[in-house]
């Protein structure tokens, strides 16, 4: 099954992306604005990785430049960040909005934007292109930004749910680095012996 997914997911992630952005303006016609955004962070999300990791892209630039040819981000790695965690939070945000209060879906925003950040950092310490950063600039900056602010103004949204929803984002970002970074030094100091 990891094999196949490994093969497949990133193809399912743009047909899934296609379809839930042609039911954008179907649901754009009964939902309020900061919900629909809500939802719109997952197709965004979706064609990110498409271009992201589209040829095994990402985790080679991550293995070649962060960690200077040692697998730290393997394919099952990959697998676990983008399926359980971005389509997880997605998901996860959009019944929280839904069912809880608007508030609760501005994991996936801060997500997107945390992502972003990421992105272009990495491109002006590099000074290079890096797998994911088009859809970056192009998608999250405008699109997590524009949530950010519908979000915010709903009546009900307060410190709380800015504060969870960067926790969420800051949080899965760290334990990705944790993760890599241990990875990679597991794997040197067995090199070493």
């Amino acid at each position: 099954m990891q094999q196949w997914l490994n093969r497949h997911w990133v193809g399912a992630a743009l047909c899934m992306a296609v379809l839930l952005a042609l039911l954008m303006p179907i649901l754009a016609q009964k939902w309020p604005s900061a919900w629909l955004l809500i939802f719109a962070m997952s197709p965004a999300y979706m064609f990110h990785q498409v271009e992201e990791h589209t040829g095994d892209r990402f985790r080679v630039f991550v293995n070649q430049h962060v960690f200077h040819g040692v697998e730290a981000l393997t394919p099952l790695a990959v697998l676990w960040i983008n399926l359980p965690g971005v389509w997880g939070i997605g998901l996860f945000s959009i019944y929280a909005a839904s069912f809880l209060s608007i508030g609760w879906g501005l994991s996936i925003v801060y997500l997107v934007l945390v992502n972003a950040v990421a992105h272009i950092v990495a491109a002006i310490l590099w000074r290079e292109y890096n797998p994911g950063l088009w859809t970056a600039l192009i998608l999250f900056v405008p699109l997590g930004t524009l949530a950010l602010l519908q979000v915010a103004r709903v009546p009900g949204v307060e410190g709380i749910h800015h504060a969870a929803g960067i926790a969420v984002a800051i949080g899965i970002h760290a334990a990705i680095v944790v993760y890599t970074r241990g990875k990679a030094a597991k794997m040197l100091r067995q090199r070493v012996a």
